[in-house]
């Protein structure tokens, strides 16, 4: 025979609706009363039925992820498996599940959260990206549907929940570390362009520059996918200029992992020969070789906190447009050196 929750209820010596607000996790419920709920559930071996409470609720119980369009950045970059645990956190206190929706298309995308909006089965969405234009968010807003985003909106700031870190403040406090260290000729890798996380970066490593008197110059600044091999590609161009930069702001661990390996290869030493300063603070950051100063972005933080966010949404239609900004931090290692040798001339062809 089937348990029940009037038999959790018998056996804990609460009221039947008492136990349906312990399995809502309702705030209202004391934690003395929640933990011996629980032990009656334990005991007993009730599971409730999530199925029967969402039709009852008209509710999925259910988060809608939206991934960028490249899987390769998605399976390969250590950025999303920590935001993702993040996510998972903020959504079980709650007892939220996860659907990841991806393509390799922006059109596979955006059908795909057409199906997940229109079928019902999300109750909310989470972008995992902020660009200069999606037509993913803005259908999200026509339709009203609950919604937020990690990054930065690139227009209505103040209309759209977001979390996000101070990615202008971080790159300005980045480059002018690399200044410190008496750099002049620094370069920048970084993301595509159409992402504003990669608009808010260059902005505040050219606002460092202008703040030292250093004009920025185009051919340092190049960007590439946040993938190893992206910043393979972006090193190879930049050691082919006449005068190379002496120092880079990479905006990404896994790119800036790609640079050392072209580095390494060329027989060119980190930081003897050039500093690299990248971003994200991966475990990778610490382990490689040599281990990277990187800013730490608090990857996992930017989850937990959308995931929250995104349910008090759901929880309250009157919630009001938060914007939530999780603090960075230069976490510095040995891949900096004031040290500058000129690459050419040390390493001639």
């Amino acid at each position: 025979m089937a348990i029940t929750i009037k038999d959790v209820a018998k056996l804990a010596d609460v009221a039947p609706s008492t136990v349906s607000r312990v399995i809502a996790n309702n705030p209202r419920i004391s934690d003395k009363t929640k933990e011996k709920v629980k032990a009656a559930m334990d005991e007993l071996g009730y599971h409730p039925n999530f199925i029967a409470r969402s039709l009852a609720n008209q509710s999925t119980r259910v988060i809608g992820l939206v991934l960028p369009n490249s899987t390769d950045v998605f399976f390969q970059n250590p950025f999303f498996p920590t935001v993702l645990r993040g996510l998972s956190d903020g959504a079980n206190e709650r007892q939220y599940a996860l659907q990841i929706s991806t393509g390799k298309t922006d059109d596979e995308i955006f059908e795909g959260v057409v199906q997940m909006v229109q079928g019902r089965r999300v109750d909310g969405v989470i972008l995992l990206y902020s660009r200069t234009e999606d037509k993913v968010l803005n259908y999200l807003r026509e339709r009203k549907f609950p919604f937020v985003v990690i990054g930065k909106p690139f227009k209505d700031v103040d209309q759209i929940t977001y979390v996000d870190n101070d990615n202008y403040k971080a790159s300005k406090e980045a480059t002018n570390y690399l200044l410190s260290l008496g750099h002049k000729q620094i370069g920048f890798i970084g993301g595509d362009l159409n992402f504003v996380v990669t608009i808010e970066r260059i902005l505040g490593f050219e606002k460092a520059l202008r703040e030292a008197n250093i004009e920025s110059n185009d051919e340092y600044i190049i960007h590439s996918e946040f993938l190893r091999e992206g910043g393979q590609e972006a090193i190879s161009q930049l050691l082919n200029l006449k005068n190379p930069p002496t120092a880079l702001v990479v905006a990404d661990d896994l790119m800036a992992l790609g640079v050392l390996n072209t580095l390494t290869e060329m027989k060119i030493s980190v930081p003897e020969d050039i500093s690299i300063l990248s971003f994200n603070n991966v475990l990778f950051s610490e382990l490689s070789n040599p281990p990277l100063t990187s800013v730490d972005i608090n990857i996992f933080e930017l989850g937990y906190q959308a995931s929250r966010s995104l349910i008090r949404l759901l929880s309250n239609e009157n919630e009001p447009v938060r914007r939530i900004i999780v603090p960075h931090k230069l976490i510095k290692r040995v891949s900096c050196s004031s040290r500058i040798i000129d690459i050419k001339t040390a390493h001639p062809n």
